[in-house]
């Protein structure tokens, strides 16, 4: 059986990648999410765990075992540094647990992997075709402030982080605009692509 073709899913915050993940999940294609998967095995990976220790001390873990998420929040906040050397602890560990977990995928045309940060980690090099949903900027901060309850300053303070909206759909094979759109026509109209593929 040959292996199923390897599809990234991704967006910016509030832009609603995770409701369309649903929208393929219902379709019967196997979605992977990175950020569930990515808690996962910082939880249960010995090397995630040993190598987060070495780099910022035991006090990155609870007693119980559990990532110590605040502690670890604390350090990244604003250190750009440190969030990349979490992200290279991190994200290999996971792809080697993605491609694990599509050998299992044997009944799938293809399989999705949803990550907000594809592009940002040179991910995106590794799938067959890359979907980006988008929404308007104004659109994506009211949604995460309902979401969060959070404020509008700290919403724009992690899209400053991320992606621009642009750059993200011009690396992209597929877009769906997630405005006021219908999205389950567009969803539709990328899954027959993909299966001519």
């Amino acid at each position: 059986m040959s292996k199923p073709l390897s599809i990234g899913l991704t967006g910016g915050i509030g832009s609603g990648k995770s409701l369309v993940a649903d929208f393929f999940r219902q379709l019967g294609i196997p979605v992977y999410n990175s950020d569930i998967e990515a808690k996962n095995l910082m939880k249960t990976d010995d090397l995630i765990r040993l190598s987060l220790i070495k780099a910022f001390g035991k006090s990155v873990y609870l007693k119980s075992g559990d990532l110590n998420r605040a502690k670890l929040a604390e350090v990244v906040f604003s250190n750009n540094e440190a969030l990349k050397k979490v992200n290279a602890i991190v994200h290999p560990q996971v792809r080697l647990h993605f491609q694990e977990w599509v050998l299992k995928q044997t009944e799938a045309p293809y399989v999705i992997q949803e990550s907000a940060i594809l592009f940002d980690t040179g991910l995106y090099k590794n799938f067959d075709k890359i979907i980006t949903v988008t929404a308007d900027e104004a659109i994506r901060i009211n949604r995460v402030v309902e979401r969060d309850s959070c404020t509008k300053e700290s919403v724009l303070e992690r899209m400053s982080k991320q992606m621009s909206e642009q750059e993200r759909i011009v690396k992209s094979d597929f877009v769906i605009y997630n405005n006021s759109e219908l999205i389950i026509p567009q969803i539709i109209a990328i899954h027959n692509q993909i299966l001519e593929l």
